[in-house]
């Protein structure tokens, strides 16, 4: 790869650092060193109770870049005291010369419940943006009592006035106009289709309209499954079918009627032995073969939102979801040393010359 095409930035394009389940962080280093490298715009990182804590990915993706948008998507707020939160995204900030996009989102409802964590509401996720914009801007606040809970006093240091992008990991419809009016940026979920796409950006375009907004304000990105053939079978096999299996054993009731699916197929994938009695993340723990018989147990409608095939094909898709409207394009799923292949044929079709 010729330097001026490492140099080539393309900001509609991310990647997901340690996609997937890791069992150390070590990883992400060269990951961002070469996401970098290669163009990506932005590196998100998401957020595990094991060795992805958001905070210490930010500052060791900011530590090995100088380029690179950083973004969590997500972080969950009800994890910390508000003004741990303010305070990480304010040291990353910082840190990375104004780089970095803090994202929240809801998690999910059943984990959050077993660890004793109430559910994560809309109200309260409004309620944390509008503290964390004013603590950012040097405010002090007294007495506040909201969604997020009661607070004597909140405050960081009255000498900042930092604008911090906000996200927002958006899925239903009421996040969708939540991302509309109070965040700068919203990411969609993994296997949308194109109809379920294109409905949630007019969601939040037409929400941030209604809310005195420029909606063009509002970045929207695709998070759009990216697995070329240039990678092995068995680990194509993980990234389309084990993720999609793992997402329905979190909140397949919400995809399946978000993508208007057919909900006995989800029934007849839950009542299968394997997976009925499966003893964790499908994406995580299932083998080639557990992962073969679970994809047989998915129509093929559910798998297709993705690119796959050839590096020139994968190309074709992601420059396919910019015409649905959004304005970037998440390859999510491979870290970029299996993109590799795809930027080149992406930059052809996208930025020829």
């Amino acid at each position: 790869m010729s330097e001026s095409t490492r140099d080539q930035v393309l900001p509609e394009l991310g990647f997901y650092g340690l996609a997937g389940g890791p069992t150390t962080p070590a990883p992400l280093l060269d990951e961002v060193r070469l996401g970098e490298q290669l163009g990506f715009g932005t590196c998100f990182l998401s957020e595990r109770f094991n060795v992805k804590e958001a905070a210490s990915l930010c500052g060791a993706a900011g530590a090995v870049s100088t380029r690179i948008q950083i973004a969590t998507a997500a972080t969950n707020h009800n994890t910390r005291h508000p003004l741990v939160t303010a305070s990480m995204a304010t040291t990353v900030h910082r840190l990375t010369g104004g780089r970095f996009t803090l994202g929240l989102g809801r998690g999910i409802a059943a984990l959050q419940g077993a660890y004793g964590l109430e559910p994560i509401t809309t109200a309260q996720l409004e309620d944390m943006a509008g503290v964390l914009r004013r603590l950012w801007h040097g405010e002090a606040i007294f007495g506040h009592d909201g969604p997020i809970g009661s607070y004597p006093v909140l405050h960081l240091d009255s000498s900042f006035d930092e604008d911090i992008p906000l996200l927002l990991v958006a899925f239903g419809p009421n996040s969708l106009r939540l991302a509309g009016r109070a965040f700068d940026e919203v990411v969609l979920h993994t296997f949308f289709t194109d109809e379920t796409a294109a409905r949630a950006v007019a969601t939040v375009r037409r929400s941030a309209e209604e809310a005195g907004r420029d909606p063009a304000d509002v970045r929207i990105w695709s998070c759009f499954a990216t697995v070329p053939d240039t990678i092995d079978e068995d680990v194509r096999l993980k990234r389309t079918v084990g993720r999609l299996a793992t997402y329905l054993q979190g909140y397949g009731d919400l995809l399946v009627r978000t993508n208007g699916w057919d909900p006995a197929a989800l029934e007849r994938f839950r009542a299968d032995p394997l997976v009925a009695t499966f003893p964790g993340a499908i994406d995580v723990l299932a083998d080639p073969d557990q992962l073969a018989h679970i994809g047989g147990l998915l129509p093929d409608e559910w798998l297709a939102p993705a690119a796959t095939g050839s590096p020139q094909r994968c190309a074709e898709a992601i420059r396919a979801q910019l015409d649905l409207g959004v304005d970037g394009v998440i390859l999510h799923g491979s870290p970029p040393e299996d993109l590799a292949p795809v930027l080149p044929a992406y930059r052809e079709l996208a930025h020829p010359g």
